[in-house]
């Protein structure tokens, strides 16, 4: 197939970096003197979607996003996968346009599915069962951004009421370390700085080889060309103090610190299944800025949950009032078919839902700032990324936070030293280089 007559494809994921750090690895498996690719937003005969469903929003914007590739692009071949896919494949399957339907497993094997690229009278399905036989797949970003994702472990052991998690991608497995040391040079010879490590539990790492997450981070921060080695989300009772002992004690290890809390109120962390009470989470969170005190600490939350009435928000809220962390990402409570939580009596209204999401999310805003004035001036690292925003460059912090300085374009994918300067209007460090 000479350049003339390649295939134009595009990729489009939806939700966690772990489904784009799988998209990439995908996009991979169809060779470039066949294939060209080219970004979702412009037309291709080939769209591949891979979707997410952790919450009914995630569902609608799947849906919408099928509907307007397939709108764009009548003659296209369409191909749904992912989460969604898994839990709904007949959901996918009734959308008109769409040609293939590939569950968790099978979107691996993408590649088998399209010796024939013409479009379908009747969408081909294959979503399997999963088992506590699936595999684990290996999966990293490369030539995406300036950072590059590890998967190091998939699938979720835990059963919080809310969840379809599991469900969706199966019991929790991971790749040995060997594996993954390989993978981080192969990343590192790219010329990737930063490595940001994800899965679906990442702190369960080690169940399907007898490891820990520790000593996985002790291996990766030997691998030669990784400066940076950032850690995705990871529940508290799995963030060891070892854990947050070698962050502290190695530059490579970043320190910012993702913790899902979800609520401050006992009682709704019971019905909620989760296997930590509120006291862990402020326990783990002293740990570490006792250790570093200008660590990033960021927190995830879930406003309205069944049973959850104004005491026990105003619980959470105090609570987390109280607590130097850097950030909130709030969710409002989604009802998801198939979990226990579903089932639940005592709904919470949505319009008291939506109050609540948005004081925590104001609360937020002022956790943010706060943790940002007590950096200005302190001198940190910033990795630039290689995009421009209106005449400036921006990158990251160690400590996640988003840094911006008039733009250069050697500066891009350069690791620098910067003294932080102010706040800009939209909440971004301003920075001097050093």
């Amino acid at each position: 197939m000479n350049k003339l007559t390649k295939k134009k494809i595009a990729f489009h994921t939806l939700g966690c970096k772990l489904n784009f750090t799988e998209t990439s690895s995908i996009s991979r498996l169809f060779p470039e003197d066949q294939f060209e690719r080219v970004p979702s937003t412009q037309k291709a005969d080939i769209y591949i979607i891979n979707t997410c469903t952790v919450t009914d929003t995630a569902d609608r914007k799947c849906r919408q996003a099928i509907k307007r590739f397939v709108h764009r692009c009548p003659d296209a071949f369409i191909a749904v996968t992912g989460c969604y896919v898994q839990l709904n494949p007949q959901e996918i399957k009734s959308i008109p346009g769409v040609d293939l339907v590939l569950g968790t497993n099978e979107k691996f094997d993408i590649s088998y599915y399209l010796p024939d690229l013409r479009k379908r009278n009747e969408p081909e399905v294959h979503s399997s069962e999963l088992s506590l036989s699936d595999p684990f797949i290996n999966s990293y970003s490369a030539g995406d951004r300036t950072r590059s994702f590890l998967k190091v472990q998939d699938g979720c052991d835990y059963r919080c009421t809310y969840c379809t998690v599991p469900l969706a991608r199966g019991r929790s497995r991971n790749a040995d370390i060997d594996t993954l040391v390989n993978e981080s040079g192969i990343i590192a010879d790219k010329g990737i700085k930063e490595l940001v490590i994800t899965g679906v539990n990442i702190g369960d790492f080690g169940k399907s080889t007898g490891d820990t997450f520790a000593d996985l981070l002790k291996e990766l921060v030997k691998v030669n060309g990784i400066e940076r080695i950032r850690l995705s989300s990871i529940e508290p009772d799995l963030l060891s103090d070892e854990i947050i002992e070698l962050v502290q004690q190695n530059k490579k290890l970043l320190p910012h610190f993702h913790i899902p809390l979800q609520s401050g109120s006992d009682k709704i962390l019971r019905l909620m299944g989760r296997r930590y009470r509120r006291e862990l989470f402020a326990d783990r969170v002293k740990t570490i800025k006792a250790k570093i005190p200008l660590a990033g600490i960021g927190a995830d939350i879930i406003t309205g949950f069944p049973g959850e009435e104004k005491a026990d928000f105003e619980d959470t809220f105090s609570f987390i009032e109280k607590l130097p962390v850097s950030y909130l990402h709030v969710f409002t409570f989604s009802e998801r078919p198939g979990t226990k939580a579903a089932g639940f009596p005592d709904k919470v209204k949505y319009e008291e839902k939506e109050k609540r999401t948005r004081k925590l999310i104001s609360l937020s805003g002022l956790k943010h700032n706060h943790f940002l004035n007590l950096n200005i001036g302190k001198t940190e690292d910033v990795l630039f990324e290689k995009t421009r925003n209106k005449g400036m460059i921006s990158g990251f912090t160690g400590n996640y936070i988003r840094s911006e300085y008039p733009w250069q374009s050697q500066l891009a994918g350069k690791i620098k030293k910067v003294r932080m300067k102010d706040i800009s209007p939209s909440g971004k460090m301003i920075v001097e280089l050093i």
